[in-house]
């Protein structure tokens, strides 16, 4: 059973902005190149962005009974510590200026909270992992009451 689950999905407006992009394309092609060169064009250019699209936004963060999980990392609830959920200034400087080079990061611009959570393994190089969340309170609170040394 899930106790926490969010997609990391791209807004609606990227999808516009690439939308324009590849009828751009498609548009500055045809006029010297012509419909075959367009079409070749504006269609490598939906693929690749397609794919883009989908896998950066296909970033999941879970927490069940038994691990978090943060993009492609995952950790047992284990070796996780304290949470704390970063908002504005806080969750911008995580990722920036007060991150350690050593953290584990699940960046996503477009989310604008995250959440720091301790990691307890002491053969772990990580000492805490940041990840990005539209929901930061919720995410902080699932991983609360599995933190080691907590209630």
């Amino acid at each position: 059973m899930g106790v926490y689950r969010e997609r990391l999905t791209v807004p609606v407006s990227w999808w516009i902005v690439s939308a324009a992009a590849v009828i751009t394309l498609f548009v500055i092609t045809v006029v010297p190149a012509g419909l075959l060169a367009g079409a070749v064009v504006g269609g490598l250019s939906l693929v690749l962005l397609l794919v883009w699209l989908l896998r950066y936004g296909g970033a999941q963060v879970e927490v069940d009974a038994d691990r978090l999980r943060a993009g492609r990392a995952a950790i047992e609830l284990t070796h996780v510590g304290a949470a704390e959920p970063l908002t504005g200034d806080d969750a911008r400087n995580a990722f920036g200026r007060d991150c350690d080079p050593k953290a584990y990061l699940l960046l996503r611009s477009y989310a604008r909270g995250a959440v720091r959570v301790a990691i307890t393994d002491p053969r772990d190089p990580a000492p805490y992992w940041v990840i990005a969340t539209r929901h930061p309170d919720r995410l902080a609170a699932a991983l609360s009451g599995h933190s080691v040394g907590r209630s």
